[in-house]
């Protein structure tokens, strides 16, 4: 059993940087008390958030932060399980999440959620879901457990019921039936291999033992015509390597020959050069009638005698330029020449490599063949061909037996498969309980005026018979027939909590309840079921102070005061 001791939080909701503290286990029945916004419902959230990181109310986590302070949000739930004290610390801004049992921390997982599990699964085993069906009932943000999914609603009477080891069992399973499957495969793979390689071993000795000499025939025919290509391809390799050496003796004078043409080249440049400055000056004379430079006149006899001159120069010049011309393509076709041949003894290159890769297979090849050959000749089959025979055999033989458990573990995980499933075991454990909680349902019910016959079958269908045994559902009743079907589940799921100390708590807390659906004659009996219950504590929180404030041993009265709630 859990029982709740203290829960204060500050800087949370709408409460200041000072604690506000109530204690859970001090009186029976409390009622808390307070105008709308002064904080009552913080309670809520503060539980939730502090034992689930996330609250009550559809609020983001942010949203929790006491927007005045901004920072140094902190929910501390103190409560007794399993004979240890424990405690519980959240914060934001800073933010913290700390597990205390017997005043020592518990070592904090380097994954938030893997600490949280452990807080759900090993200290409170119950997780939220089961903690708003059975410690709280809020009238804004609580659904029914006649508003849950199927699934919801089994995954809350599996943690009442303290089965959901199941669920974890049949998570694990599904691993290890992955897993199987994966070694089945495995197994069959490796003993299809392995019988393929006894067959071939098999046909391999009986191929040597009836066909030796033919086998000889055959490997001493190939070892030969190997031999022989080897001989042709080194004769390719001799007549490619002695061309390659005449073509690079040929190539011996390619330097001498780049060197003339460097030669050619200049000797062209200067004779240009000297052309071009000779026609400049030719025409120079024959445009110009005084120098430019001194001024002075230039004599038509002067001019006559330059210009005989540099055009017998020019003549000479360009005669000389066509000679060179004759030599440079005469140098160009030469060296074009030795570019042919460095392109033949290039291509010569790649086939002496390929000719050359090709000799060093044929003869590792051949050495193959010369090593099957002695072996044939040698005698018949070897003790280690038959040695390696009835190796494979018995790795087949291994294989066949693994195989063999590998099914029968199977078979086990099927098994275990259907008694884990929904239909399986849990099932059965339902339908045991099922009496009993519809039994309690309907006493309760029945304590609260709701006269009418409710069942719920192990799929948690529910089938309502009221009036002349007409069948209903849950929809068909209204707000406030609801909200007694509602009541008569949550203390049915207290009761069978109690009955199997799953999610047994002291606590019971009951947000606005009175104040939404309930007439005052609902309320006088739900007030009567209340009165029944034994080492509890119920917190109701409601407005309806005046009717209800001398029905509780203690009031609790929250008041705003400068936009900070406190308990007044």
């Amino acid at each position: 059993m859990i029982t709740f001791k203290y829960a204060r939080w500050k800087n949370f909701l709408s409460t200041g940087n000072t604690f506000t503290e109530i204690q859970l286990d001090r009186n029976p029945s409390t009622l808390i008390i307070g105008e709308n916004g002064a904080g009552k419902s913080t309670i809520l959230d503060a539980l939730c958030f502090g034992l689930f990181g996330k609250p009550f109310r559809q609020i983001s986590k942010n949203q929790l932060i006491n927007t005045v302070n901004g920072q140094g949000t902190v929910v501390e739930i103190e409560f007794e399980t399993q004979n240890k004290q424990c405690k519980v610390v959240r914060g934001i801004k800073p933010n913290t999440f700390e597990i205390w049992v017997d005043g020592n921390m518990i070592n904090q997982s380097a994954n938030a959620r893997d600490y949280q599990k452990h807080l759900e699964q090993q200290i409170l085993k119950l997780n939220y879901r089961s903690f708003t069906q059975v410690v709280i009932l809020g009238s804004s943000t609580f659904i029914p457990f006649m508003q849950l999914k199927s699934q919801a609603r089994r995954e809350v009477v599996e943690d009442i019921l303290d089965i959901k080891i199941f669920s974890l069992m049949n998570l694990i399973l599904k691993g290890k039936v992955k897993s199987l499957n994966t070694d089945i495969s495995e197994n069959k793979y490796q003993a299809d291999l392995h019988k393929e390689k006894v067959e071939l071993q098999e046909k391999y000795i009986e191929d040597i033992e009836r066909n030796k000499d033919t086998l000889l025939s055959q490997k001493t025919t190939l070892r030969d015509g190997n031999e022989e290509e080897v001989f042709t391809r080194n004769a390719e390799v001799k007549r490619i390597t002695e061309e390659n050496q005449t073509l690079l003796d040929a190539m011996s004078s390619e330097d001498k020959a780049i060197e003339k043409r460097d030669k050619l080249k200049d000797i062209q440049f200067t004779l240009k050069d000297k052309q071009v400055r000779h026609e400049r000056m030719i025409t120079f004379m024959q445009e110009n009638d005084d120098c430019p430079t001194c001024e002075q006149s230039i004599s038509e006899d002067f001019k006559a005698k330059t210009i005989s001159q540099r055009t017998e120069q020019v003549n000479e010049l360009t005669t000389g330029l066509l000679q060179m011309k004759t030599e440079m393509d005469k140098a160009n076709g030469k060296l074009k020449e030795f570019k042919d041949i460095a392109k033949v003894i290039n291509d010569n290159s790649i086939k002496l490599a390929k000719l050359n890769s090709g000799i060093t297979e044929l003869e590792k090849f051949n050495a193959t063949l010369i090593e099957e050959i002695r072996q044939i000749e040698s005698g018949d089959v070897t003790k280690t061909d038959y040695e390696k025979l009835d190796n494979l055999k018995k790795m087949c033989y291994s294989l066949d037996s693994t195989k063999s458990k590998l099914k029968e573990d199977m078979l086990y995980y099927d098994v275990a498969k259907n008694l884990l499933q929904d239909t399986g075991i849990k099932t059965k454990i339902i339908k045991q309980y099922l009496p009993i909680m519809n039994k309690l349902i309907n006493t309760y019910l029945s304590s609260m005026d709701f006269f009418v016959n409710f069942n719920i079958d192990e799929n948690f269908n529910e089938t309502i018979k009221s009036r002349f045994r007409d069948v209903f559902s849950y929809a068909n009743f209204s707000e406030g027939e609801k909200m007694r079907i509602d009541l008569a589940l949550l203390f049915t799921w207290r009761a069978i909590a109690k009955m199997k100390n799953s999610t047994n708590t002291n606590l019971l807390i009951l947000d606005e309840i009175f104040d939404s659906s309930l007439d005052a004659t609902g309320t006088d009996d739900f007030l009567k079921i209340l009165n029944t219950f034994d080492k509890e504590n119920v917190f109701i929180i409601s407005h309806k102070q005046d009717m209800l404030i001398d029905k509780f041993r203690s009031v609790v009265k929250f008041e705003k005061v400068k936009n900070f709630s406190k308990v007044a």
